[in-house]
């Protein structure tokens, strides 16, 4: 189509719970054009961190569903069920700067101590750590390390420390379009969307970096992954919001980079809920590839007249800045 451009590096990241549905298709288009949009590199990542989860013959599904649709990406897809090493060193990297420290709190243990102190988390709300397990100020490394537990990030000590150096501002991804100088990971920019402050301290707490069961979580894995693949565009649901506040504080303490964000709108179920596996979504028809895309692409707000090509310009005329390096096709 036309030569990939090191500057930019965006990437779908299903997990293997199931088919594609329509959302699904709705993200995976979204940064497949964006990529194109900027003749960068699209990659697929197959986020299977969560083996529990994991559906056997999903990740066949997904790929085949992706084929069918055009969506090709520009490498092999790697899998996160492959990189528990590279996690397990950032883990500690953290665990070395006192930032990571083991939890031994059930998830029913804090909505027990969370509701005696008069706080019901909403429905779908994240469950605020009260910070039970951390470590009291000064104790270190020489704590003792529970045979079963969870691992959880010191947002407070992380906010109490955090002083960003010359060298993690230039880790900062070239044409970040943030509306101040802050590198407080708490105010961020969407380029759809537009400013965010999001107080992971007081809406979220200490998060689990990896669970009891030994699984690695989605925010480290998603964290260091896009690191590692060179990731500068993350293009993805706005059901993830909330999540991106964390990850750039998880950016910041491991010293790297911050991609620019995209959160695209959202498929809705009969109920006004976000459409997904987990409320009967079903399968994408990808054996009419045109009449699905062109559904996506109207959530997306475009037109989507011709064939999947023709749609980049239109997609760049929305959501790239003339800086950007954009330039028309001619299809």
């Amino acid at each position: 189509m036309h030569a990939a451009a090191p500057s930019y590096v965006g990437r779908f990241a299903p997990s293997p719970t199931g088919p594609l549905h329509a959302g699904s298709v709705v993200a995976a288009l979204a940064s497949w054009l964006d990529a194109r949009a900027h003749r960068g590199r699209w990659l697929v990542r197959i986020e299977d961190v969560d083996v529990p989860r994991t559906v056997p013959g999903a990740v066949d599904t997904i790929l085949r569903q992706l084929s069918e649709l055009g969506l090709l990406p520009d490498d092999t897809p790697v899998f996160q069920s492959n990189r528990s090493a590279l996690y397990e060193q950032a883990l500690q990297q953290l665990r070395d700067r006192a930032l990571a420290y083991p939890c031994t709190c059930s998830r029913t243990q804090i909505l027990s101590l969370l509701q005696s102190r008069g706080r019901r988390p909403d429905r779908h709300g994240d469950l605020v750590y009260p910070g039970t397990c951390r470590p009291p100020a000064g104790a270190g490394r020489t704590q003792s390390i529970p045979i079963s537990c969870s691992w959880r990030f010191s947002v407070h000590d992380f906010k109490e420390k955090s002083e960003i150096s010359d060298i993690e501002k230039d880790f900062i991804a070239i044409e970040r379009e943030l509306k101040n100088s802050s590198f407080d990971p708490d105010h961020w920019s969407d380029r759809r969307l537009g400013s965010f402050k999001h107080d992971t301290v007081h809406e979220v707490g200490d998060f689990v970096l990896k669970r009891a069961d030994g699984c690695y979580t989605y925010q480290l894995a998603v964290v260091v992954d896009d690191a590692a693949q060179g990731v500068t565009d993350v293009v993805r649901g706005a059901d993830l919001v909330d999540n991106t506040g964390r990850q750039i504080a998880l950016q910041r303490a491991l010293g790297l980079p911050t991609p620019r964000y995209l959160h695209t709108p959202l498929v809705l179920a009969a109920d006004g809920q976000k459409l997904s596996k987990q409320n009967g979504a079903t399968p994408v028809d990808t054996s009419r590839p045109l009449a699905a895309l062109r559904a996506a692409a109207q959530v997306l707000g475009l037109q989507a007249h011709g064939e999947l090509a023709s749609w980049v310009n239109e997609w760049a005329s929305m959501h790239m800045s003339p800086r950007s390096g954009f330039v028309q096709f001619a299809w």
